[in-house]
């Protein structure tokens, strides 16, 4: 049996609990879409399953066939404040990422080019906001790893071209899915990891390789001004900490890790 001191920061979640192995201690715990995990269907809430069915029975004979309608083609070009369509996403992203940004910055794996965070429209200018025929902007942020820096490019999908550029330190949006992804295999192959490699085990028989056999919820983690813990630097560094789940499974508590991007190494708080 595995020596529960070694267990302190994986444990497997099952619905609103934490179940440590080896042992019968259960905490509560709050986690994203817990009620989502490993739930089943069935009549085991005061007989609601009972009532539902008879009510299915009683009303069968008024159902009528569903009717899927196909989803209306996307043009190329919204309209006013339509949201962006997948041809305008794309074509601002390319006009936004310039050669001098392309070849300056890095992205999440280390890589040259910056690592895309999202594309958005833009809110119009104060004095275009009754304006009809306003042009639509996007906003295109990236996230360079080179020097913690946040972009942000402001492209004309009229005109296509650039309209501003603003630069920022310590502003930290939402993590991406690939920035999610890749702070999950830092974790896995950390010595830190070993809590959330055990607890998969425990949950699927498995070996816990790679960040596509789990289901991946994250937040930006800032430290505390004036820490001195080695994960002080969060909130100039690009931090995470994750929420993971065992796909079709239990939520695994790993809230005490977390994984600094920039500095692609793995803490613990708490």
């Amino acid at each position: 049996m595995r020596n529960i001191v070694h267990r302190h920061l994986g444990k497997v979640v099952a619905g609103t609990a934490i179940a440590v192995a080896g042992t019968a201690i259960m905490a509560a715990v709050t986690l994203p879409g817990t009620a989502g995990a490993d739930d089943s269907a069935g009549a085991g809430a005061g007989g609601s399953g009972q009532t539902s069915q008879a009510a299915g029975q009683q009303g069968t004979a008024d159902v009528l066939p569903g009717v899927v309608e196909e989803a209306a083609a996307e043009g190329e070009k919204g309209v006013g404040r339509d949201p962006l369509t997948d041809d305008e996403t794309e074509r601002v992203e390319r006009i936004a990422l310039n050669r001098q940004l392309r070849v300056s910055s890095e992205d999440v794996e280390g890589e040259t080019g910056p690592q895309r965070i999202g594309v958005d429209l833009a809110e119009p200018a104060e004095d275009e906001l009754d304006d009809p025929d306003a042009p639509r902007r996007a906003e295109v942020r990236f996230y360079d790893y080179k020097d913690d820096t946040l972009v942000t490019r402001t492209v004309n999908l009229d005109t296509g071209k650039v309209e501003g550029t603003d630069t920022q330190h310590g502003v930290q949006p939402p993590i991406s899915r690939d920035e999610m992804t890749e702070a999950a295999r830092l974790l896995i192959g950390d010595p830190l990891g070993a809590g959330l490699r055990a607890d998969y085990k425990d949950a699927t028989g498995r070996e816990l390789t790679s960040p596509g056999q789990l289901i991946l919820n994250s937040m930006v983690y800032r430290a505390v001004p004036g820490s001195a813990t080695a994960l002080a630097d969060c909130g100039t560094h690009r931090c995470v900490r994750l929420f993971p789940k065992v796909t079709n499974g239990p939520w695994i508590d790993s809230r005490h890790v977390i994984v600094d991007l920039s500095a692609r190494k793995v803490g613990q708080v708490g």
